[in-house]
């Protein structure tokens, strides 16, 4: 039986980002996701889900996890 090996991870750690503290920080997907209140819900349009489902395709970002709820 073959061993299957860990994915390899990122850690993305804005402290050894060389654009912190600049414009980019502004536009950047992880300030997006960390600087809102935990309760809010990322709302992305069918344009930015269809970039999404594109670049999952490539390995440029992982499945999306999420299963709503029933009920």
């Amino acid at each position: 039986m073959p061993v299957s090996t860990p994915a390899p991870s990122l850690t993305i750690d804005c402290d050894q980002c060389t654009m912190q503290h600049t414009d980019a920080c502004e536009d950047c997907v992880v300030t997006f996701l960390l600087d809102r209140d935990p309760e809010d819900a990322v709302v992305i349009d069918a344009d930015e889900a269809r970039a999404m489902r594109l670049l999952e395709r490539v390995g440029l970002v992982p499945s999306l996890l999420f299963e709503e709820r029933a009920g």
